[in-house]
């Protein structure tokens, strides 16, 4: 077996961990409701004596709760779960919250009730209850085609079993390791020193900043650094529409305020292991990249021999 590797520390100080695709933190509500202007959505708790037979059969998300379901489908949605109630002979019902549950109760209750997590939109969030008073090490094991695997330890104690805990889905290939509590402080997008920077790359770079009298980059690519937030956005937009014309130029580009975000994906950028680590809310948050791009991955719960969970494993093994 090929020899694991470190790829940081991540503390829990409210003893609740939360893993997810670390591109779609910009949905995360922490305490707050989440915003449905653009995404309206109402939340729903199955109810009745038979709620959780009700729940595992209808099989749509884990456990008795149904978060996200859009407004456009809601009338659909719970009529398709009475005909199932009906047809199975099951005493449940759908119960609709007052407001959206906020991303941190999920965690709680999903905690709570033993689940593996919930959904935020469609997105997987993976939820444990772990050690608060000390650093956990998240390492990888190299495989044929990137990682093969990721595992976050809980304890030092020997594995005794191991069975399936959940489901990761990713879209942006990356995870993110985090506190419940500390993403309530997260900032996905907002610069926190009210700069950002705009960064491009590709086949005609050269092209590109010449045109707009961009700077060589030290660590590749062209483009500027620092500047106040605004200014670097309206950049973004004449570069973004110089990407969109027809025939022209060939690049990427990124538009990156200083956020917890972009802060860590610099330090990712920067690791020999694509992994980095940054302090949010009072605890340490690590950010890996898959290295096999995205995909849904099982979880592993590894317990020792009483039982008791001493990690959680990703299996990243791509077969192709």
């Amino acid at each position: 077996m090929a020899d694991e590797v470190v790829l940081g520390e991540v503390t829990c100080p409210s003893g609740q961990l939360v893993i997810t695709d670390g591109g779609y933190l910009e949905m995360w509500s922490g305490d707050r409701v989440p915003d449905d202007e653009e995404r309206p959505a109402t939340d729903f708790a199955i109810v009745g004596l038979d709620a959780e037979d009700a729940a595992e059969s209808f099989d749509r998300q884990t456990g008795t709760r149904l978060y996200d379901i859009p407004a456009h489908a809601v009338t659909e949605f719970a009529g398709k779960f009475e005909g199932h109630c009906r047809e199975h002979g099951f005493d449940a019902r759908l119960r609709a919250f007052d407001q959206q549950v906020p991303h941190r109760e999920r965690v709680r209750h999903a905690v709570a009730a033993r689940e593996s997590g919930f959904i935020v939109m469609g997105v997987p969030v993976l939820a444990i209850e772990v050690p608060s008073g000390r650093g956990l090490p998240v390492t990888a094991v190299p495989g044929k085609y990137g990682w093969q695997s990721m595992r976050i330890a809980f304890s030092k104690a020997a594995v005794a079993d191991s069975w399936v805990f959940g489901e990761l889905g990713v879209d942006h290939a990356r995870l993110v390791f985090a506190d419940a509590d500390a993403l309530n402080s997260w900032e996905h997008v907002l610069p926190l020193d009210g700069l950002a920077d705009l960064v491009f790359w590709g086949r005609d770079e050269e092209q590109v900043a010449a045109e707009f009298g961009a700077p060589r980059l030290n660590d590749g690519g062209y483009g500027w650094v620092d500047l106040p937030a605004e200014e670097a956005f309206q950049r973004g937009l004449a570069v973004e529409a110089r990407s969109n014309e027809a025939g022209g130029p060939m690049f990427a580009f990124d538009f990156r305020p200083h956020s917890h975000h972009w802060q860590v994906m610099e330090l990712v950028r920067a690791s020999e292991h694509e992994a980095g680590v940054i302090e949010v809310g009072g605890a340490k948050v690590l950010m890996a990249m898959t290295s096999v791009g995205d995909g849904f991955f099982p979880v592993h719960l590894d317990v020792d021999a009483d039982g008791a969970p001493v990690g959680l494993r990703i299996d990243l093994a791509r077969e192709d």
